[in-house]
């Protein structure tokens, strides 16, 4: 079970099988298929460990079949090119013989270049916001069952919402602008190496970006009326940070049609860098038993 940051470094470490070919594993949580989080950065380490003096600036993955965590992930690296500036990886996640998870991802040499960055906007310090687990109590049973297990589940990813009043009584069902702020970090210290805070900043960007476009509708990812999956994830990785510590997570939903939600998001350090930029269009399909709620 991933229950720490060092258990999170030890899951993201891969066994490496074979040339470019590498096995993942992951936690035994209680979830029915792979978080999406943990395949993209399992496989964004793939693909670096066959990339030397280069750092990924982007990446782009499709979420092809629900991923097994009761079976290994297979990792296979193509190596598509290798230039003088950028180095291009395709990574294919394969399990019971059929691919899962499809990765392409961008290295470049370190450059300098003219800068500028949307400004972050206002939020409150995290260290005044009041735990998730904390707002439970004011809600009802069956919504503290499912929200309890959700945040058992991201460990060790923690968060703190910033609009607390989603999590009031009564508050499901009335819709709301499709966005949010969060803060969000891996709980517990992380190595030093700026490779392994990629990695983790990618496992946990994908958290709470279809919950974003669901608030528009007046529910959650936690809500069973939904059929609730990631469909695509794209990264930018423009700054270092440190995943270990707050980053502001700005996220907006531009559109929803045809059972897909696009959301995007930006990733703020606390000292007010963007760090990150993230987009992702999610399925969200209203189940059958659950139509004419």
């Amino acid at each position: 079970m991933i229950a720490s940051a060092a258990d999170l470094v030890a899951n993201l470490d891969l066994e490496t099988i074979e040339v470019d070919i590498f096995r993942g594993r992951s936690p035994q949580k209680g979830w029915k298929r792979v978080f999406g989080g943990q395949v993209i950065a399992q496989a964004l380490v793939a693909a670096s460990r066959t990339v030397e003096g280069r750092a990924p600036h982007s990446l782009h993955a499709y979420f092809i079949l629900p991923g097994d965590p009761l079976v290994p992930i297979i990792f296979e690296v193509d190596r598509i090119r290798d230039g003088k500036s950028f180095t291009t990886r395709r990574v294919v996640a394969i399990q019971h013989g059929k691919a899962i998870f499809s990765l392409a991802a961008s290295f470049q040499i370190d450059e300098q270049g003219v800068e500028h960055a949307l400004t972050m906007p206002p939020a409150p310090d995290p260290d005044t916001l009041p735990d998730p687990i904390d707002l439970l109590r004011s809600a009802g049973e069956a919504a503290q069952q499912r929200l309890q297990a959700f945040f058992d589940r991201i460990r060790p990813i923690e968060v703190r919402p910033i609009d607390l009043s989603r999590y009031a009584p009564g508050a499901r069902g009335t819709p709301r602008e499709p966005r949010q702020s969060l803060w969000i970090r891996i709980a517990g210290r992380l190595p030093d190496d700026p490779a392994a805070h990629r990695a983790a900043l990618a496992f946990l960007s994908d958290m709470t970006l279809l919950d974003t476009a669901l608030a528009a509708h007046g529910f959650s990812v936690s809500d069973p009326e939904f059929q609730v999956a990631s469909l695509d994830h794209a990264l930018w990785f423009h700054r270092p940070c440190r995943a270990d510590e707050w980053l502001l997570y700005v996220q907006d939903s531009p559109t929803s049609g045809g059972s897909r939600a696009l959301t995007r998001g930006l990733l703020y350090s606390r000292a007010g860098a963007l760090v990150a930029s993230v987009a992702q269009e999610g399925l969200i399909r209203r189940r059958p038993e659950s139509v004419g709620f």
